[in-house]
């Protein structure tokens, strides 16, 4: 069993409150749920309306396509146009972890 996690770093675009923010971040979270059946959340920077953190985990018994999956949902981050992403970190755990 394999688990891979990623944490994007975003500053948002032309954010001027948390509920904006709201309308931003939702749909992105929806959206990569949606398209590549992670687990994903908004996990830090909450009281920050221009910036979001969001988490994206997912367990598999292969690491390819944990790999391939990430880097999908990583592509899809970077293709947003209302967001920068400013960095993203990946780890992979196996079971010898």
């Amino acid at each position: 069993m394999y688990v891979g996690t990623l944490s994007f770093d975003l500053l948002l675009g032309d954010v001027r409150s948390l509920k904006e923010k709201r309308s931003v971040v939702r749909p992105i979270v929806a959206e990569l749920h949606r398209k590549f059946a992670v687990s994903v959340a908004e996990v830090g920077e909450q009281d920050l309306y221009r910036r979001a953190e969001i988490g994206v985990a997912m367990v598999s018994g292969d690491t390819g396509h944990l790999s391939d999956v990430l880097d999908r949902c990583e592509r899809l981050m970077a293709a947003r146009p209302e967001v920068e992403l400013l960095s993203v970190r990946r780890r992979l755990h196996g079971d010898d972890d």
